[in-house]
């Protein structure tokens, strides 16, 4: 059973969120942190964007550590919260240093954990879609175990994922720690990294630039994109419940990347012409969440449909583009 909604917004906590600078790591520190809470906030900066960390500077609330979460961290204070955001969430970033993102979900998600013994605090994971590898069930459920590949280039985020979960699992049979479970599917919105190499910041910058938009392989492969607010939403509700998870939290809308394409043309004006590039490696073929557990264990569904988040997304990509 979830904790009250007046339990989370009457009693201030204490938040420790690592990935602070990245896109959803910057947007669930700013809801904490609008609603009086103390957040400390670490980041290596690997992908992290000091753009991010402006707003939340602002706050008095607000503390950054500089740290690099496979390390041990020490940190002053005490948290009734630790949430691991920390890992690098497109497929150029993760490839830039594959190992360093398998040490991160491993050692990293390790190094969280222990924190989270030593304070007792609820042990928040943010884990993915690609769990489910390229599936054979649609639309995922969470108890479907998946189909990945872990000997190729793309498991250094698929299986580091996987085996941060598998961890997850042991720390709170073995030692009892209260820990929570999200997957993810395709977030987007303000915030986001232009030049990060995700569908939807990719097909923008290039229809505001009026470049071709780059369709990799036939384009009929299908995702699910869920709006930060939603998944922001989705989030605090399952912090601050007692449930383990995993749960999805994603918009089941399901998209060919040929419809985002030339929605995104639609909304933008652009007179960008869409171009087939070579397939993406592993590129999962359907992505779509079943969230019956996500509406019946937390009360939550996304509410912004694609048309409308994206066209707040485009605002603000022109916007930090002038």
């Amino acid at each position: 059973m979830s904790k009250s909604q007046s339990t989370i917004n009457d009693q201030r906590s204490t938040y420790l969120t690592t990935g602070a600078a990245g896109f959803l790591g910057s947007n669930l520190s700013l809801r904490l942190l609008e609603g009086g809470h103390e957040v400390v906030g670490v980041d290596n900066l690997q992908t992290g964007r000091r753009q991010n960390l402006e707003e939340l500077k602002k706050f008095p609330k607000f503390k950054f550590v500089d740290h690099d979460i496979i390390e041990p961290l020490k940190v002053e204070g005490s948290f009734e919260y630790i949430l691991n955001l920390a890992c690098p969430a497109s497929p150029p970033r993760y490839y830039q240093d594959p190992v360093k993102t398998l040490e991160t979900n491993s050692a990293g998600t390790k190094n969280m954990l222990e924190l989270a013994l030593k304070h007792r605090a609820r042990f928040f994971q943010t884990s993915t879609s690609e769990v489910y590898g390229n599936p054979k069930e649609h639309p995922q459920r969470e108890s479907y175990f998946g189909n990945v590949e872990p000997y190729c280039k793309r498991s250094c985020y698929d299986e580091g994922k996987r085996y941060a979960e598998a961890l997850i699992w042991q720390y709170r049979h073995l030692f009892k720690l209260d820990t929570g479970i999200i997957r993810i599917f395709n977030t987007y919105g303000p915030r986001m990294d232009p030049e990060d190499g995700r569908v939807v910041t990719n097909f923008i910058r290039q229809a505001l630039n009026a470049e071709n938009i780059t369709v990799q392989g036939s384009g009929e492969q299908t995702r699910s994109f869920c709006y930060v607010d939603d998944q922001i939403d989705g989030m605090m509700k399952m912090i601050h419940s007692e449930e383990e998870g995993p749960i999805n939290i994603g918009n089941p809308g399901e998209f060919s990347i040929l419809e985002l394409a030339n929605l995104i043309i639609k909304l933008t004006g652009s007179k960008s012409k869409i171009i087939h590039t070579e397939a993406a490696l592993s590129d999962p073929e359907r992505r779509r969440p079943d969230i019956s557990l996500a509406k019946e264990r937390l009360g939550w569904e996304p509410k912004v449909g694609l048309e409308e988040g994206l066209k707040k997304t485009i605002e603000w990509m022109k916007m930090i583009k002038n």
